[in-house]
């Protein structure tokens, strides 16, 4: 039997779509990178051109969610105009729409890692982007008050942000409402609320609260 003709050479976003496709039609991860690369008709060199392993790729699929939401929001011109709380009701918001037009993949990629922390480990690259651009914003805004004083703390922030974002998500896997307008009612009723909050307790009392709430809704 002769080989299959390879094809072009593929880039990231290609794999990253051939990957899902492939996991919901086989109903289970790609685990071999010659059976894959063989599935699509690639050499292994152009796989490893982008990726050092199949559990690289997978979390990459969770940071090209994360690019493809900040590179919608960068192109609303309004963007750069919103505050911190806009800006981040904006990310939820359009990340959510992302999930939403995958939603079998994602349900299937958390559902099949069962153990909690097979699930945190796809997510780390997600988590590291996220932490990022909710310090950003915190730095920004802190960099615009007067005093010390009236500053939030970066870090505590970003950890806040991606525990909230780990809830919602947890939230949206359950939500069986039309369009998802639940999510969308816990998206906004939670950023208000934490932003509210925020000027009013200790920010390390929030953090300690959305950590119990992680426990609790993602394990």
């Amino acid at each position: 039997m002769s080989a299959k003709k390879k094809t072009a050479k593929p880039d990231k976003k290609t794999l990253l779509a051939a990957y899902m496709t492939q996991s919901l039609e086989n109903e289970r991860f790609p685990v071999s990178v010659f059976k894959f690369c063989k599935e699509q008709e690639i050499e292994e060199s152009d796989f490893y051109s982008l990726f050092g392993s199949m559990e690289s790729l997978q979390k990459e699929i969770w940071v090209f969610f994360y690019e493809e939401t900040i590179t919608l929001l960068e192109k609303d011109k309004a963007y750069t105009g919103y505050g911190n709380r806009e800006r981040m009701l904006s990310f939820y918001f359009t990340f959510f729409e992302l999930l939403g037009l995958n939603r079998s993949y994602i349900l299937f990629a958390l559902r099949q890692s069962g153990e909690p922390m097979q699930k945190l480990n796809q997510l780390k690259g997600l988590r590291s982007h996220t932490r990022a651009f909710a310090r950003d914003l915190i730095e920004e805004a802190n960099a615009e008050k007067s005093t010390k004083l009236t500053q939030h703390n970066p870090e505590v922030f970003a950890e806040g942000a991606w525990l909230q974002l780990m809830f919602l998500l947890r939230f949206w896997i359950n939500d069986d409402s039309p369009g998802f307008e639940k999510t969308d009612v816990a998206i906004e009723k939670s950023v208000n609320t934490i932003f509210d909050i925020f000027d009013n307790t200790p920010l390390e009392r929030v953090l300690d609260f959305g950590k119990f709430l992680f426990k609790e809704r993602f394990a």
